[in-house]
């Protein structure tokens, strides 16, 4: 049996040409070769390119199409359910932590004696001011927070028309992979926000946005292709934000079924899909806070 350092030196050869990797030679990874030799890349260009286009397509897809685990949410960090994707259903992010709290937390923590005027989840004091908030904003962009970098550039640049300000913050945010930067950017490309038109960047934002989960983003996606008479994509794109708890989804998805776009295989385990992300999302916390908000 080859042992663990025979396998990782054999995993650094040039599939092509069989130039093992070493200090004086650089490789790095492509579509043609597990690990290739620059030098080889260089020499043997048609070996390595030859599968680019068809290949990198293939993989594009298979990351575009994969299920994500979860919303671009995730879960409350106190609860530790399932964010809704309900934006009836609202959920807070202070500014002194940027953490997204469930509603249901966030007026469980109301009705506690003292703790109006503080965060469920860091316990400081929430600001009064939006200076104060936006002071907070800007220590968390300091240190590097994706989130308050989104916040600042979706929920103040941008609605104070600062476009080009709220384009630069988002695709900070973007770039440390935040989805809801990703989908934010992708409406400025849509309307030409700051930026000129363009809607193959408009399209590269909402993929990365639907790759992380974000489910408006993949609805959005699913519009797209179907527009554009690619059916089968677009029930890909819709399977999967329903799977997640998309209620636009799930209903698209029965419009499909009966325009036949849609197996009744198919529709049935999205709908169950969609069921079981439902109930996920459900606590006695939050049916209390929608309760409240009537």
């Amino acid at each position: 049996m080859m042992n663990s350092a025979a396998m990782d030196e054999a995993d650094e050869i040039c599939a092509s040409c069989g130039v093992p990797a070493g200090d004086d030679i650089k490789s790095k990874n492509c579509n043609a070769c597990k690990l290739a030799a620059v030098e080889c890349q260089k020499n043997h260009r048609s070996q390595h390119n030859a599968r680019e286009g068809p290949l990198t397509a293939e993989l594009h897809d298979e990351l575009l199409f994969k299920q994500p685990e979860s919303s671009h949410l995730g879960d409350c960090p106190i609860c530790f359910i399932p964010i809704p994707l309900d934006p009836k259903k609202i959920y807070a992010i202070n500014s002194c932590c940027c953490k997204p709290i469930c509603d249901g937390c966030y007026y469980a923590w109301t009705l506690m004696e003292n703790t109006k005027k503080t965060c469920p989840f860091c316990r400081t004091s929430v600001p009064e001011t939006q200076a104060e908030a936006d002071r907070n904003y800007m220590k968390r962009i300091e240190a590097g927070d994706p989130v308050a970098m989104r916040q600042m550039g979706a929920n103040r640049k941008y609605y104070d028309g600062d476009y080009s300000s709220a384009f630069e913050y988002l695709t900070m945010a973007a770039k440390l992979g935040d989805a809801e930067a990703h989908n934010q950017l992708s409406i400025m490309y849509l309307k030409g926000k700051g930026v000129e038109k363009d809607e193959k960047m408009e399209i590269y934002h909402l993929e990365k946005a639907a790759i992380a989960g974000h489910h408006l983003a993949r609805y959005n996606l699913a519009m797209h292709e179907g527009g554009n008479g690619r059916y089968e994509r677009a029930v890909k794109h819709l399977i999967i934000s329903a799977n997640l708890g998309h209620d636009g989804s799930i209903q698209k998805l029965k419009e499909s079924y009966k325009d036949g776009h849609v197996s009744k295989e198919d529709f049935a385990a999205a709908l169950r899909a969609y069921q079981a992300a439902m109930v996920a999302m459900k606590s006695p916390q939050r049916e209390a806070a929608e309760a409240a908000r009537r």
